[in-house]
């Protein structure tokens, strides 16, 4: 017996989007595989390391915790969409100059939840940069580096 699947409309990075999908296909599976918006990291796929953060209606939340159908009506914003008109967002430029990334895998994850940061705050402190990216685990350790390229933002 097939599984069942249903269309889901979702709005992804300003676009809308229709993908038929199994009902416990989580949000991150739908980027990476049905959308191919794979700037959004599969690391963990349980919630511990925050590779796959992704706003929801603007606030950051893991999409390995969230089933795609329950993102229906929601606007989802990945790491791809943040960008304007080819020119890097300034908390990519940041992690750039400030040379915030090893590996890579929880780049991502980190300046999405910066960007929320930013987004609500133009003059983080250094206690709320360290809380915003709390729930992003780096594997190298570019921690120093990540607040560097945050607070070198602040106005």
């Amino acid at each position: 017996m097939a599984p069942q699947r249903e269309t889901v409309s979702l709005c992804i990075n300003a676009q809308a989007h229709s993908i038929l999908v199994e009902p416990r296909r989580t949000l991150l599976d739908a980027l990476r595989e049905d959308l191919y918006l794979t700037g959004t990291k599969k690391v963990c796929d349980i919630g511990d390391c925050g590779a796959c953060t992704v706003l929801v209606d603007g606030k950051t939340m893991y999409a390995c915790l969230l089933l795609a159908v329950d993102c229906r009506d929601r606007s989802i914003t990945t790491v791809e969409g943040i960008e304007h008109d080819g020119h890097l967002e300034p908390i990519q430029q940041a992690f750039i100059e400030h040379d915030a990334f090893q590996c890579g895998f929880c780049t991502p994850g980190q300046i999405m939840s910066l960007h929320a940061l930013f987004a609500e705050t133009n003059a983080p402190s250094r206690e709320q940069i360290q809380r915003a990216v709390s729930g992003n685990l780096c594997r190298c350790g570019a921690y120093q580096n990540i607040v560097r390229a945050a607070e070198s933002l602040v106005r």
